[in-house]
């Protein structure tokens, strides 16, 4: 009798193709993509400290050239975990809906939140804003940003972000795009846990109070600096 030995890659492109594989691959890539997020605020809410400077010097630390390699490995694995979860996400959406393209009468969906039904398109609209995002404080192709000393491995974090709160549509845009990601947070993070087989009546309901209450802290930490700027609580 003959033996029939199946490759590891097709082992896993089978495995992809299948529903829990495109769940397994949102699953690992969403940790990824949370635990930057909350990195991101920790760096972000350094603009309140008393020393002025602190968030300058937390960007040059980033951007010196000694920690280039470092740096960009980061930004690559960061656009390559995106591009997964997009890219699975996708195509999960895609094969529930050709597998029930009628729908439920009722829906019965677990969760059945607004979160949940409003992934499919939060998602890409928070994926603009990093976009966006990226093209103002990084790029300088918005609106005009400033390095300390003309020195691009000093930006001036303090100034560009808030010259450019100062913007409303700027800040509308930004509070806009955290509500959203609020709402993806909570969903996500909390349906990682039931991708994982973590679902038992004693548990889950915890799991999403605290999925809601992380989400919320993100978004409200974040947004907090846009209005702060635009009420004149931060100031240069």
């Amino acid at each position: 009798m003959s033996t029939v030995v199946v490759h590891p890659i097709h082992r896993a492109v089978r495995f992809y193709e299948a529903p829990i594989g495109k769940k397994a691959v949102m699953a690992a890539t969403g940790v990824i993509l949370v635990g930057y997020v909350f990195a991101h605020l920790l760096g972000n809410l350094q603009i309140y400290s008393s020393d002025a400077q602190q968030i300058n010097r937390y960007a040059a630390f980033l951007h010196n050239p000694a920690n280039a390699v470092a740096l960009w490995a980061a930004r690559s694995a960061l656009l390559a975990a995106v591009v997964l979860h997009i890219v699975a996400a996708t195509q999960l959406w895609l094969q529930n809906r050709a597998a029930r393209p009628q729908g439920y009468v009722k829906k019965k969906d677990v969760p059945a939140s607004y979160a949940a039904r409003t992934m499919v398109w939060s998602g890409p609209i928070v994926a603009a804003f990093i976009v966006f995002h990226i093209m103002h404080l990084t790029m300088g192709s918005v609106l005009p940003v400033r390095d300390i000393g003309l020195n691009p491995n000093t930006p001036d974090v303090r100034w560009n972000v808030i010259a450019g709160f100062q913007n409303p549509a700027v800040a509308g845009f930004y509070i806009f795009a955290m509500i959203l990601l609020c709402m993806h947070l909570y969903h996500g993070i909390w349906s990682l846990f039931q991708s994982l087989g973590v679902n038992h009546p004693r548990y889950t309901p915890w799991i999403q109070k605290a999925s809601a209450a992380l989400a919320i802290l993100v978004a409200v930490g974040n947004c907090s600096i846009p209005i702060a700027v635009l009420s004149g609580l931060l100031t240069y």
